[in-house]
């Protein structure tokens, strides 16, 4: 069996709309959520032992508060060509790999439309077709990472760990 767990970058901030878009930053309310994703996933177990991360700002930032969570650190590889990367890039650069349980932290729309294609059965959570900022699918296989062929296991968005906390969802 092959785990992947498919995570979008948590909420960046849009301080500057002119500004670089891979230098941008985490927001608070994202910064929150990445740290609550990282201890939902260390309670349920569900512990990558590879991390594929985009090099852009916000993705690295969303590792960064994931990994602590964990007991044991996973491995990361930051990837440039994660960034907006097309879900059939995302896929090779998962498929090339051989860790048992590979976490990617990316971008939409590019994360939610694989967590899409991957799986058999979408969750009946009203948020997996959008796959909000920090949306996260625990996804297994049984033999190789393939469409249509994953069995969802787990699916969160923050606002199940959190709430609105007096925030807008995204």
């Amino acid at each position: 069996m092959t785990r992947l767990i498919l995570i979008r970058h948590g909420k960046s901030s849009w301080d500057d709309p002119f500004g670089d878009d891979h230098a941008r930053t985490l927001n608070q309310r994202g910064r929150d959520a990445a740290e609550a994703v990282g201890a939902w996933l260390h309670a349920n177990g569900y512990i990558p032992d590879l991390l594929l991360v985009s090099d852009a700002v916000r993705t690295v930032e969303t590792c960064e508060l994931i990994c602590p969570a964990f007991t044991t650190a996973p491995a990361v590889k930051y990837k440039p060509s994660l960034y907006h990367a097309a879900p059939d890039t995302v896929l090779d650069l998962v498929q090339r790999e051989t860790a048992g349980c590979i976490a990617v932290i990316g971008h939409n729309p590019g994360i939610g439309m694989l967590a899409n294609g991957l799986v058999k059965q979408a969750p009946a959570h009203p948020r997996f077709g959008d796959y909000p900022t920090c949306a996260t699918t625990i996804i297994d296989f049984v033999g190789g990472i393939e469409r249509a062929k994953g069995d969802v296991v787990d699916f969160v968005v923050p606002r199940d760990l959190i709430g609105a906390a007096g925030r807008d969802a995204d």
